[in-house]
């Protein structure tokens, strides 16, 4: 059984506060409080990559000696912020700074904020369908390589960070069935301009997530043969304050999930990973997960405790 045995992130020490910002942006101080809720976006240095942050966490899995470079034999990269420009596959960037084995299987995905989500499902049927042991599934997309630090829509939401997820065949969290779907006719909503910078429709990502999240949540509850009151905690994409607290509101579950991203913002596909590795307690047994954005698209899983 191939599942979750540990997960590490790499969030940069640089803190850019969002407050001081508010007013060139016109942005109410009540509106970043209540809606954004981001206090401080985490922002890389600017000689580093994307491959650069995806090796940070994968030297602390390594250091903890849970797995050694020369174990692993698979390793995934979510990102669409590519190191250069996507050639080669930062998978492979990442495999050779790491000193993993030639004999590894390596590529990337590109997805946003849900990718996390199908990243797992992707390397665990992967592994699983190709007799593999033990495989690292990286999220890295650092969104300061294309906000504009005048655009009042992202300028004070997202922060910079990668996150390692280590499979193997002795996990700590089993992962159960899956619920995925795409609205493509909404894909405008988050994109690149022409100049090369992100563009997001924050009114149109609030109500895609609004009316698809909930459901997702209830289906994929269903198809694992649970209830969500069984669910000990919720784990959503930390898109943005109001996002969170209204999905958990329409759910009924507000005090088993939080908008915990205030110190970071949003990462896009390493916010639910990163929540995992911070912020869940250890009482929590049955986790429910849901990354939703970029495409626009959702996946939603649960994870039980391995006795």
């Amino acid at each position: 059984m191939i599942g979750i045995s540990a997960i590490y992130a790499e969030i940069p020490e640089q803190r850019i506060p969002t407050e001081p910002r508010i007013d060139a942006l016109g942005i109410p101080l009540k509106t970043l409080q209540d809606r954004v809720g981001v206090i401080k976006t985490s922002r890389k240095a600017s000689d580093q990559d994307t491959a650069d942050l995806c090796v940070a966490a994968a030297e602390k899995l390594f250091a903890s000696g849970r797995v050694r470079p020369t174990d692993v034999d698979c390793v995934i990269v979510v990102t669409q912020n590519p190191d250069g420009q996507g050639l080669p596959q930062t998978s492979a960037i990442v495999q050779d700074r790491l000193g993993i084995s030639e004999n590894c299987a390596s590529f990337d995905v590109s997805l946003g904020c849900s990718g996390y989500v199908y990243g797992l499902s992707i390397i665990k049927s992967f592994m699983q369908d190709n007799g593999l042991r033990c495989g690292l599934l990286f999220t890295a997309d650092p969104y300061s390589k294309i906000v504009s630090e005048s655009d009042r829509s992202t300028a004070l939401l997202f922060g910079d960070a990668a996150t390692v997820t280590l499979m193997t065949e002795s996990p700590v969290w089993k992962i159960g069935k899956f619920d995925f779907g795409t609205a493509g006719r909404l894909g405008q909503s988050i994109r690149k301009s022409e100049d090369g910078t992100l563009v997001m429709d924050g009114r149109a990502v609030l109500g895609f997530s609004m009316s698809q999240v909930p459901g997702s949540l209830q289906r994929v509850a269903a198809a694992n043969g649970i209830a969500l009151e069984q669910i000990d905690r919720f784990v959503l994409h930390q898109g943005s304050r109001v996002v969170v607290e209204n999905i958990a509101e329409r759910l009924k579950v507000e005090d088993k999930t939080a908008f915990y991203a205030q110190n970071y913002g949003n990462t896009v596909s390493s916010s639910i990973p990163i929540v995992l590795a911070e912020n869940l307690l250890e009482s929590d047994r049955c986790v429910a997960i849901s990354g939703f954005g970029v495409g626009l698209s959702w996946a939603s899983a649960v994870l039980e405790k391995v006795a």
